[in-house]
């Protein structure tokens, strides 16, 4: 289990600084992890403390130069994807098949013989949406593990479901998956 290759993917979401304590208590497991990541995700936590905290490029730009493969290279090297935090949008963009960004396109070339997980924050409205609701059914009619949310106070003031689980919660998550 330690020494597993694991691809992090975050995508836009106050919840990002988070997901960096998971990514640091993976990398001290002894686990190799790349990140990979939305504009927007970006916009929340740069690529500079992704690198220091990996000791690996990011990976946010499919065109980049000598990367224009990496999204299937990345998903013959890895052992467990997931998306922490994943946005409504990147959600439907997995259910629907779309593919405009590294981190949708890599989604669209994983082996599903691999774990691949997610950890949804949001809005409890936004939650709530059937739109959303049927990208999480059909992302687990596929075999994915879409990993609970926190309920609580949330980024915009509102409380109730939606909030990412603690980082504690989807490390566990990511070893128990890793395990089976």
């Amino acid at each position: 289990m330690s020494g597993s290759n694991i691809l992090f993917q975050l995508t836009g979401s106050i919840a990002c600084y988070k997901a960096c304590s998971v990514i640091s208590k993976l990398v001290q497991d002894g686990f190799t992890v790349k990140t990979a990541a939305t504009e927007s995700a970006l916009r929340f936590i740069g690529p500079a403390t992704l690198e220091g905290l990996t000791r690996e490029p990011v990976y946010a730009d499919l065109f980049e130069g000598r990367k224009a493969l990496e999204h299937v290279e990345l998903t013959q090297w890895y052992d467990l994807a997931i998306v922490c935090p994943a946005t409504a949008n990147i959600l439907g963009k997995f259910a629907g098949g779309i593919g405009d960004d590294c981190v949708s396109t890599l989604f669209l070339a994983h082996d599903f013989k691999k774990p691949f997980l997610i950890a949804p924050a949001m809005n409890s409205r936004m939650l709530a949406h059937p739109a959303v609701q049927r990208s999480i059914s059909v992302l687990k009619g596929w075999g994915v593990s879409v990993l609970g949310t926190g309920t609580g106070r949330q980024a915009c003031g509102d409380s109730g479901p939606g909030r990412m689980l603690e980082p504690g919660e989807i490390h566990a998550a990511i070893l128990k998956a890793l395990k089976a």
